[in-house]
């Protein structure tokens, strides 16, 4: 059944199913799709190429097809760790709270036991720092998850 399917759509299965995984990848989204469906359209590009020889069976599509599946996965993950490396014009894009080091604020709440509050912008942070009364101008000096370290301004 399987050798019938290869050879009654000879050459052009390997193209269906890769566009079939490309579209998939854009349906849902994951990356790994798309590696294996750009294999299959090689896989099909090699397959109209070698086509009427009679060492190019289904057996060697299938082998062909899971080399360049492993190999461009390799090749997609380099590129991927790579993108991630690179160095980006705002690497504090998605980090609020290291944003602000550097800012200075008023203090709304005393700092007491070590903790407070500030208010930045629309947003009241809770701080750590040295103890200070309310109404005292601070530096953000750090930021810790959701946690701001200031000191006296």
């Amino acid at each position: 059944m399987l050798e019938r399917i290869f050879t009654e759509l000879g050459p052009w299965n390997w193209m269906v199913l890769g566009f079939a995984l490309l579209a998939l990848e854009i349906l849902v989204p994951g990356i790994f799709l798309l590696w294996i469906g750009i294999a299959a359209i090689l896989t099909g590009a090699l397959s109209l190429q070698l086509w009427g020889f009679d060492f190019w069976g289904w057996q060697a599509q299938v082998l062909t097809f899971l080399a360049l599946a492993l190999a461009s996965a390799l090749v997609g993950r380099l590129i991927m760790r790579r993108a991630a490396q690179e160095e980006t014009d705002q690497p504090l894009l998605n980090r609020r709270a290291e944003q602000l080091v550097g800012r200075t604020a008023t203090l709304d709440e005393p700092i007491t036991d070590g903790y407070g509050r500030i208010r930045l912008g629309d947003t009241t942070w809770r701080v750590s720092g040295p103890d200070l009364p309310a109404g005292t101008r601070v530096r953000v000096a750090a930021a810790s998850g959701a946690r701001l370290t200031v000191e006296k301004a």
